[in-house]
């Protein structure tokens, strides 16, 4: 059922993105640190106190009520008695200010409770951005994130009509000439069905393919395609494309898409550390990264990251920028996109690239808004300032 899909994807999603509140909170009610705890018992407390906090649907008895039923099914007798003690404790105390730390005496500490971030995170940020722009950033991150739809055959017009007659809402996005904001509570599966050749992109994964400004029939090596959003925006250009990546499982999430879109993208299960080419028009290479210009779309990643993390990260990216440079032929294009904020994973991966490539340039394009470029010409779209997804990108050219 859509309202049954769409309560457990409020619950699972706003549990994992408050975690570093709720743990906070539970703490406070607990005789032992909330990581000395078993972890079923953990997420039932979580998944609980969520609920009675944050979900008016939800009255604080039942969800008291079905976190102890749930704990028994999962732990046994022995934990019932302390999930309905901690439960019922923290639903009475609420989330008010006086139990967070004080965000104008210790604001990384606040940032960490009641943002819900990594201290870590929130140290390296710091570091570097006003305390204001931090704020925003965690403000941003704990918001449910909007669904993005982009046409690859329609007008904006044409796409709002083709939703209106299935009674779907949207909005017009400036970030992308097809991209159309869905109504919150909209099921994607529904809009694809009335849209058919269209894609769920995030507006700046859009801003990256128009950033590369590839020709019409440039022959164009997608090294990291998967799950093919942008892969497919590009095909949708008039370009030639071959979309490899290594995940045979995630390879095939683009052919479905291809298909599914009518789009002929050929795929290749391949190693962007060695590709299989040996000289072609433009390189795109979407990097893995840590991804934190994303963290409100993808909650979990800011519990999964570690510090060294941004590190492992960058050597990969040194990797396969070097390999994918070897296969652009003279005059061709390299395009290396992320969606991180980190410099070590950005901005300084593309200096040392450019240091140790002399026979490459940066060529900034005027195919996007001069306020999403720094000012090297680099795509720079930061989520405070665009309102979605963060995205980095550098597009280069072959000179010698």
């Amino acid at each position: 059922m859509p309202r049954d899909r769409a309560f457990v994807h409020e619950l699972t999603y706003g549990t994992t993105r408050l975690r570093g509140r709720l743990d906070h909170l539970l703490a406070h009610f607990l005789d032992r640190d909330v990581e000395d705890l078993d972890p079923e018992v953990l997420e039932v407390l979580r998944l609980g106190a969520y609920q009675a906090l944050y979900m008016d649907s939800v009255p604080v008895f039942a969800a008291v009520s079905e976190s102890v039923a749930q704990v028994r099914q999962v732990a046994g007798q022995r934990p019932t008695g302390l999930v309905n003690a901690v439960l019922r404790r923290v639903a009475e105390a609420g989330d008010g200010p006086e139990r967070f730390p004080d965000p104008q005496t210790d604001p990384a500490a606040f940032l960490s409770t009641w943002g819900s971030h990594p201290r870590w995170l929130l140290d390296r940020w710091l570091s570097r951005l006003p305390l204001s722009s931090v704020q925003a950033l965690v403000e941003h991150d704990n918001r449910r994130p909007p669904t993005f739809l982009v046409a690859l055959d329609l007008e904006v017009q044409q796409t709002l009509e083709r939703l209106q007659e299935v009674e779907i809402d949207a909005d017009p996005v400036s970030e992308g000439p097809t991209c159309v904001r869905l109504a919150p509570g909209t099921s994607p599966a529904t809009a694809l069905s009335a849209v058919p050749a269209s894609i769920i992109q995030d507006p700046a994964a859009g801003l990256v393919a128009r950033y590369a400004d590839l020709p019409p029939g440039t022959d164009v090596a997608d090294l990291c395609a998967a799950p093919g959003g942008k892969a497919l925006t590009l095909a949708a250009g008039g370009r030639r494309l071959i979309a490899a990546d290594l995940s045979e499982a995630r390879l095939r999430l683009v052919r479905e898409n291809a298909v599914r879109t009518g789009r002929a993208v050929p795929c290749v299960v391949a190693d962007a550390l060695h590709p299989p080419f040996a000289s072609i028009d433009a390189v795109v290479l979407d990097a893995p990264c840590s991804g934190t210009g994303t963290l409100s779309r993808h909650p979990d990643a800011r519990w999964r990251l570690s510090p060294d993390d941004i590190d492992r990260f960058a050597v990969l990216q040194k990797r396969m920028l070097h390999a994918a440079a070897a296969i652009v032929r003279q005059g061709g294009w390299l395009v290396y996109s992320t969606c991180t904020l980190e410099p070590e994973e950005n901005e300084q991966r593309i200096d040392e690239f450019l240091d140790r490539h002399t026979g490459f340039r940066l060529e900034p394009t005027d195919a996007v808004p001069d306020l999403w470029l720094d000012g090297s010409g680099r795509l720079a779209v930061t989520p405070v300032a665009a309102g979605h997804d963060g995205a980095f990108a550098a597009r280069m050219r072959r000179i010698g």
